[in-house]
């Protein structure tokens, strides 16, 4: 019977050791990993954003595809990556071509090939099968975050896909003409903006307001979305912008991104980040030999004139919308398009990469169809990733709510830009040939200087030097 006992113990002290071993290292497993802290405002004075249009940046168009390249975006200097819409789109009025929808098509191969628009949402709580799973997103978002990147989603608030639940279970929810039926978005004349394959939201209905919040909330503390980037975020009225962004504020510290220039967005901690919609017209104006340097300077006390000393401008040079319908850098910028994106990195602002870009992708993306980016690593890339590692390090291209200052230097040549940002003791000085002539100048500029991108020190003695530049050269000089 002792002997019984014995053996008894031995194996209750056995199972007890066991188990508490086991505990201990799940213990020991939830301490060593670590959450991605909030974003904060220091997190965005270095950041670079990347747009990820998940359908056509692989072959696969899937999640997973994208989750894999994560660790290699990271080396570009990323810190926010905005995903497209990445919920189910609309099968009702279902975009294919021009004023087509899929379903004027009779052809039943030719229909497949139509995928729709990720901005017609038929459910802001769902994925887009095409791209994967819930599972497989939560992969792609906890990749991130183990990279220290953020990840935001792109929000649809203006409109819905026309077989939203919305439509049929609250029809007040949405615009409605004389007849009473529900409209495609209009123009203020009356006239619809061509979007026929949404329906316009109505935020005069409180019953929308609270869905829309709750939808947002969902991401948030669900699915750990850190913030999202708002699409035609000035065609909603700007009283629901004050309501819903201090809620989704109470659940997290987010990210906010508009799509819109409009400066009342970004007061009273509403956005965080506005597109730099002049700023990029002025880059296509000067590369286009439309404008020179007298643009940009009339853009930069512009910005200082409209907006607050916290608020932050998106610069890019492409992005989804751009590449589609208005052109490639190439055909928009031409020789100019390296300068024009060193200039997105140094002016102040917060730069965007679109996928592709860093491939040196060179042809309209399909925007209802599948289509893919090439992924061979050239010049892009290696720029790229030279110029996200400045922004990244240098506190001289801080570009968030306490961003380093902007002075320009006068050069006397309506052709050359010049100017000097500093903070922190750091300065970086910034010249560039705007133009695609051979010019010389004097550059009242004066010291020993790194040239950072082709690692070169260079002197400068301002006294009256004249210093040649090719078309469109340019120098971003470290002191």
């Amino acid at each position: 019977m002792k002997k019984l006992t014995l053996i008894i113990l031995t194996l209750i002290v056995f199972v007890s050791c066991k188990t508490e071993k086991k505990k201990e290292v799940v213990e020991e497993g939830q301490e060593t990993k670590k959450e991605i802290a909030p974003i904060s405002d220091e997190v965005l004075e270095t950041a670079v954003i990347y747009e990820a249009n998940i359908r056509q940046y692989s072959k696969e168009g899937t999640f997973d595809a994208f989750t894999k390249d994560i660790p290699e975006i990271k080396k570009l200097g990323v810190k926010v990556i905005w995903l497209m819409p990445i919920f189910p789109i609309s099968e009702t009025k279902r975009k294919a071509k021009g004023d087509l929808f899929v379903s004027d098509i009779k052809d039943e191969n030719e229909r497949k090939k139509y995928l729709g628009s990720y901005y017609a949402v038929s459910d802001f709580t769902k994925v887009n099968p095409e791209f994967g799973t819930i599972e497989d997103l939560r992969e792609l978002i906890d990749t991130a975050h183990d990279n220290g990147i953020y990840v935001i989603l792109d929000w649809v608030p203006n409109h819905t896909g026309w077989d939203h639940p919305w439509i049929k279970n609250h029809p007040e929810y949405y615009t409605k003409n004389k007849k009473g039926e529900i409209t495609d978005p209009l123009k203020e004349d009356g006239t619809s903006m061509g979007w026929t394959d949404v329906a316009d939201l109505n935020y005069d209905s409180e019953g929308l307001r609270k869905a829309m919040i709750s939808d947002m909330k969902h991401w948030i503390i669900k699915e750990k979305i850190d913030g999202f980037r708002c699409d035609v975020a000035g065609s909603v009225p700007v009283s629901f912008w004050q309501e819903a962004i201090p809620k989704l504020r109470q659940e997290k510290d987010i990210f906010m991104l508009a799509e819109a220039w409009e400066p009342e967005l970004l007061k009273g901690n509403l956005f965080d980040m506005a597109y730099g919609w002049g700023t990029h017209h002025r880059m296509n104006e000067i590369a286009q030999g439309k404008a020179n340097v007298s643009a940009w300077d009339h853009r930069m006390k512009e910005i200082t004139t409209m907006y607050e000393k916290d608020d932050i401008l998106m610069n890019f040079i492409t992005n989804h919308d751009e590449n589609s319908w208005n052109g490639t850098i190439k055909e928009r910028l031409g020789n100019a398009a390296e300068t024009m994106l060193a200039l997105n990195y140094v002016a102040p602002g917060m730069p965007l990469i679109y996928s592709g870009q860093e491939y040196d992708l060179n042809h309209r993306l399909k925007f209802f169809e599948k289509d893919s980016i090439p992924k061979t690593k050239g010049k892009t890339w290696d720029l790229l990733e030279k110029l996200g590692k400045l922004k990244n390090t240098s506190s001289a291209l801080h570009g968030g709510k306490k961003a380093a200052t902007y002075a320009k230097i006068e050069t006397n040549n309506k052709n050359i830009l010049a100017f000097k940002r500093s903070k922190n003791g750091s300065t970086i000085t910034f010249i560039a040939n705007l133009s695609n002539q051979h010019l010389k100048t004097d550059l009242p500029i004066k010291g020993e200087f790194l040239d950072y991108i082709s690692n070169k020190k260079i002197q400068l003695y301002g006294d009256n030097e004249a210093f040649g530049f090719n078309p469109w050269e340019y120098k971003i000089l470290i002191e």
